[in-house]
């Protein structure tokens, strides 16, 4: 015998639940809705620390001297009696003419003043002129022994040239210039010229 299905009446469809979940109420008009916990922001993460640098000199105010071609002078102090200014030079250097290489020399310059004496920062920066100039070892000392005269008129200059070694040889060249009449020569040193070794 066949069984028949039960079928469920519309009273207990009614009382059965339903899967579906009940809609939310709606807000009430003016109601405040409830804040969201604000998020705390994330720290930046810091920045590696930059190495110490040592700073630049900063560029001075007045230039650094240059080399010039001028001499400055200055009146003679003591006018009435002869004495010796003696000036070394121990660094000066300049160029070979022929070949390029650099040529050193220490310079002794010996003289007595008449009305005038050189002033010695321009004497320097004379002397520096010299560095980047090709010239004979004859010719250069000459040329500062002119310069000095022409500029000073003393009453007598010499200078000393001891140049050192070059192709195994050492040079002086000594040039002087004296005033016409002068015969102070009790008071001015002879040239020192020590035995040159190389070593």
């Amino acid at each position: 015998m066949a069984t028949r299905k039960k079928t469920a009446t519309p009273a207990a469809e009614a009382a059965a639940p339903t899967a579906q979940t009940a809609p939310q109420a709606a807000p009430q008009p003016g109601a405040k809705r409830a804040k969201a916990p604000a998020r705390r922001a994330a720290k930046p993460a810091a920045a590696p620390q930059a190495e110490a640098h040592p700073t630049q000199r900063p560029v001075p105010v007045n230039p650094p001297s240059a080399p010039s071609k001028e001499l400055h002078v200055f009146p003679n102090p003591a006018p009435e009696r002869d004495y010796v200014i003696q000036f070394q030079i121990p660094e000066f250097t300049c160029h070979c003419p022929l070949t390029g290489q650099p040529d050193f020399a220490h310079f002794t310059i010996d003289m007595v003043a008449n009305e005038l004496c050189v002033e010695l920062k321009s004497l320097k920066m004379y002397m520096w002129s010299f560095r980047h100039e090709g010239a004979f070892h004859e010719k250069v000392t000459n040329d500062i022994l002119s310069k000095i005269v022409a500029v000073t008129q003393p009453r007598y200059a010499r200078i000393t040239a001891r140049w050192y070694v070059r192709g195994g040889i050492y040079t002086n060249v000594i040039a002087e210039h004296r005033q016409k009449g002068w015969k102070g020569d009790a008071v001015v040193p002879a040239p020192h010229l020590p035995h040159a070794t190389g070593l």
